[in-house]
């Protein structure tokens, strides 16, 4: 029996133990391991003054999460002159205090915001295999899917009403300002369309001409909404969701990005064209997990400092 079976045994133990250390390193280390990413993007108008915009996204926040807390309260120190997130903020039907106290800091910058559907859905233990079949099936989320039964509804009012209050503004399927002091920036949101609730018949029509410059945004990155943008004019596009794949395959990339944007494509800077029109896009990886699968693998947890310059 011992040598029939010694060398398979040995391979079995040897298999068990690599992703046992594989498990404790996603989970334990690297999403925690939260890191900023700068990236720089020529998109404003010939003559304009650069601009710092900091994007959060996917926090999905659980009560506990004092790591996680304290390193959103020390991006204020950047001293954006705005901040996006782009939705998923929770992952935690009680962690909404604790989401503000995170966000409080960077809730004295101008901002504007969207919402994804965990923002508005608890969370569910599910296979994360699923995301693999629903990438061949060509299903994502409500998007070829049966509607969720029995879901878990947040309090995400309270936290709506919490950004509105700070100066937030709120980007749900409709139009936005601020007003800069060396800029007066419009834009333009839209509701998850994970979920099926975005309506960009609401807010066609493209860019505002009276403003300096105008930004698209969106918690999902659906080819329809990233369609809808381009075709109108819309120069930059920003948006979440995708966790950069979350588990990546080291010197690959993702497998998976949770809707039909393709993965070359699934966290950083790329661009999308439609037609002959071409907007940049940039998709933040998050900064969190699904509370039921809180691991990351080569795909750290982050948020992002863009600095938009004018155009060469």
């Amino acid at each position: 029996m011992r040598a029939r079976y010694g060398i398979p045994l040995k391979i079995t133990a040897g298999l068990t133990a690599t992703a046992a250390a594989g498990l404790v390193y996603a989970a334990g280390f690297e999403a925690r391991s939260f890191r900023l990413r700068r990236v720089t993007i020529p998109v404003l108008p010939r003559g304009m003054r650069d601009l710092r915009v900091l994007q959060v996204s996917d926090i999905h926040m659980v009560s506990g999460q004092r790591k996680k807390r304290a390193w959103l309260q020390s991006l204020a120190g950047l001293r954006p002159d705005f901040v996006v997130n782009t939705g998923d903020n929770l992952s935690d039907t009680k962690a909404v205090p604790e989401l503000l106290d995170a966000l409080g800091p960077l809730m004295e910058f101008p901002g504007v915001y969207v919402f994804g559907s965990n923002d508005y859905y608890g969370p569910r233990l599910s296979n994360p295999a699923r995301y693999l079949k629903e990438k061949a099936q060509g299903r994502h989320g409500l998007n070829g899917n049966k509607p969720v039964v029995g879901a878990v509804h947040n309090p995400w009012e309270g936290m709506r009403d919490a950004f509105d209050a700070a100066g937030w503004v709120n980007l749900t399927n409709t139009r936005g300002r601020l007003k800069l002091p060396q800029a007066e920036l419009a834009f333009t949101g839209l509701d998850d369309p994970h979920i099926k609730r975005d309506r960009y018949e609401r807010v066609a029509g493209g860019p505002d001409t009276s403003a300096d410059f105008t930004v698209g945004v969106v918690h999902a990155p659906y080819l329809r909404s990233l369609d809808s943008f381009t075709a109108d004019g819309y120069e930059l596009i920003l948006a979440g969701h995708t966790h950069g794949g979350q588990l990546c395959i080291p010197f690959y990339g993702a497998l998976v990005t949770n809707c039909d944007l393709d993965t070359d494509r699934v966290k950083g800077l790329s661009t999308h064209t439609v037609a002959e029109r071409t907007s940049y896009l940039h998709v933040s990886a998050g900064c969190g997990t699904n509370r039921y699968t809180p691991v990351r693998f080569a795909c750290p947890p982050e948020a992002t400092l863009l600095t938009l310059t004018a155009r060469a």
